[in-house]
């Protein structure tokens, strides 16, 4: 059941928590890829499908304008983060650890399903130095005391997960890895 769940919400079929703008712009992105069987077997470089992206974010106006550098919290690889509001922050991504901007969209969406309380809501895209980078907003969670990694894996292990090394885990069923669960 859990399968079938998540492949709706993966093609657009099924619901979850800010899903329905990431859902679009996925449609958008994999029109072409679906248009015929020569077209099924070619997978477009990340390059021209972040020029696709591009296209739709103009087209849509969903450029993110407010990234004020004075909220600046932290980066990382990853992603850069910035004070939202006392109770929120944003994050930019740029997909840098990722094949595609689909394989991101697929992760958020992951995210929001299987962890409610920390879901990722698209705001839009930034543009600097000609890289684009996803806007998402997520909920400040304040820590009050260290995260107990024990209590992270006995969730994940609930959850169907088996820890594969460090802090990453493997579902073999679904077929997805989790990476990086850290404190």
């Amino acid at each position: 059941m859990l399968k079938y769940e998540l492949q709706n919400i993966l093609c657009s079929n099924g619901e979850v928590k800010y899903g329905a703008v990431i859902q679009t712009i996925l449609r958008y992105l994999k029109r072409s890829q679906s248009a015929s069987s020569v077209a099924q077997n070619y997978k477009q470089s990340k390059r021209q499908e972040t020029e696709k992206l591009r296209r739709w974010i103009d087209k849509n106006q969903f450029w993110a304008q407010n990234i004020n550098p004075e909220n600046f919290i932290s980066a990382g690889a990853e992603q850069k983060v910035y004070l939202f509001s006392d109770k929120e922050v944003i994050k930019l991504n740029d997909t840098i650890y990722y094949a595609s901007w689909i394989d991101y969209f697929y992760s958020l969406l992951i995210n929001n399903y299987f962890f409610p309380n920390t879901t990722y809501e698209l705001l839009g895209f930034y543009k600097e130095n000609e890289l684009i980078y996803s806007v998402v907003k997520q909920q400040y969670i304040r820590a009050n005391q260290p995260t107990s990694l024990e209590n992270v894996r006995e969730f994940m292990k609930a959850n169907g997960f088996e820890c594969v090394r460090n802090n990453d885990y493997k579902n073999a069923e679904l077929r997805i890895i989790l990476e990086d669960l850290h404190d």
